[in-house]
């Protein structure tokens, strides 16, 4: 079973032009408690290569959602940058097995 099995949605986004942010939509509340007791914040630094401390998580219970940001391995808008929007990372924590 992957995340993207449980949740509503997994998008990710610019926040700036050196992070991204990736938010879990959990929807259910058994979901979001699930996830924020099996997903380790360890397990997503080591899916996106980055180290622990630099991944920032903020579990939001109000709203049902699990929130990452990461740093860009390069500045958005530069030659090397593949995915200007940060769409792109959704993909790789929604097909995260659990």
């Amino acid at each position: 079973m992957t995340i993207g099995d449980l949740v509503l949605k997994v998008r990710s986004k610019n926040a700036g032009p050196f992070w991204v942010t990736i938010d879990v939509f959990c929807g259910r509340p058994e979901v979001f408690e699930r996830l924020t007791r099996t997903l380790r914040t360890e397990d997503v630094a080591r899916l996106y290569q980055v180290a622990p401390d630099q991944l920032k998580r903020f579990d939001i219970p109000d709203l049902r959602v699990i929130k990452f940001s990461l740093p860009r391995p390069v500045v958005q808008g530069s030659a090397a940058d593949r995915d200007m929007h940060g769409a792109q990372y959704a993909a790789l924590l929604e097909e995260m097995s659990l």
